[in-house]
C-alpha cells in the first residue's frame, strides 16, 4: 500500500499493490482515511484529482458534528454501527468483539460498500479514525478478492502509526477517564492491533469459509464477487482476469 500526505486528512493511503492469488491489487482504485472536514482547498482538490466515490461510514451524529468537505465528489453514506458507539465502551466490548458485530449486524451496508467499490470507479472509504469500520470494510473488500493475508493484516495495522502520537495519547486519556470501568476504552479509538484482524479474518473464515463466501451469503451476487475482482486485481500475465 502507499501512504500518500493529503493536508487535514490522517491515514489517507492506497491499498494498491498488494499481492492476490491471481495478480495484484490495482493502484489508484481503493483508498482509505479517516474523516475529512479538515481539508483546505488545495487538499479536496488533490482529493477530487485522485476520487471519483467517497463510501461515508459515519453514523448521523458523526456527520453532523464532522462535515466533510470534500465537494465534488459522489458520496455515499453507509452507517455500520447501528446504535451509539458509546455502548461499546459502557458495555466493556474489545476490538474483536466490536469486529464482530460489525460482521453480524452491519452486512447489508458492507454489501452495499462493495457494489460501489465493484463498480470500479477510484473508490475513498473513510469513516471517523479510519481505523476500525474503515478496517473492516477494506479487509474484507481485499481478503473476498483473495488479497495476501499478511499484507491485508499489515494494512490495518498501519493504521494507528499513522495517527499523531500525541492525538492518540490524549485520546486514549480522554476516553480512559471518562469510562474508567472500561478495560478496554484506551485501545478502542486508537490502535490497531494486527492480531486483531487476523483473528477477525480468522474467524470469518471458520463461519463462512471465506470472506467471498460471506459476501455471498448476504446477497453479493457470484456476478458482483467478480466484478469486485475484476475492479481490484490487475491479473498476472496470463491469467484469466
Amino acid at each position: 500500500m502507499t501512504v500518500i500526505a493529503i493536508d487535514g486528512v490522517t491515514g489517507f493511503r492506497d491499498v494498491g499493490g498488494i499481492p492476490a492469488a491471481t495478480g495484484t491489487i490495482r493502484s489508484g482504485r481503493l483508498f482509505r482515511s479517516g474523516h475529512l472536514a479538515g481539508l483546505g482547498p488545495d487538499a479536496a482538490d488533490e482529493l477530487r484529482a485522485r476520487v471519483r466515490r467517497i463510501v461515508d461510514l459515519r453514523a448521523d451524529d458523526e456527520v453532523a458534528d464532522d462535515v466533510t468537505a470534500a465537494s465534488g465528489i459522489r458520496i455515499t453514506r453507509l452507517p455500520l454501527y447501528l446504535g451509539s458507539a458509546r455502548s461499546f465502551f459502557l458495555e466493556d466490548y474489545s476490538l474483536g468483539e466490536i469486529y464482530a458485530h460489525l460482521l453480524s449486524g452491519s452486512a447489508a451496508a458492507l454489501v452495499s460498500a462493495m457494489r460501489i467499490i465493484a463498480a470500479g470507479e477510484p473508490t475513498l472509504v473513510h469513516c471517523t479514525a479510519g481505523k476500525d469500520r474503515t478496517g473492516i470494510t477494506i479487509a474484507l473488500a481485499l481478503a473476498a478478492v483473495g488479497a495476501d493475508r499478511d499484507a491485508v493484516v499489515a494494512d490495518y495495522a498501519l493504521t494507528a502509526d499513522l495517527i499523531p502520537a500525541a492525538h492518540r495519547r490524549a485520546t486514549s486519556e480522554r476516553l480512559a477517564a471518562k469510562y474508567p470501568e472500561s478495560r478496554h476504552a484506551w485501545m478502542l479509538a486508537t490502535e490497531s492491533p494486527a492480531e486483531v484482524m487476523r483473528a477477525t479474518l480468522a474467524n470469518l473464515d471458520a463461519q463462512w469459509g471465506s470472506a467471498a463466501e460471506y459476501l455471498l451469503g448476504h446477497a453479493l451476487t457470484r456476478e458482483e464477487l467478480a466484478a469486485l475482482r475484476n475492479a481490484l486485481v490487475t491479473p498476472h500475465e496470463g491469467a484469466p482476469s
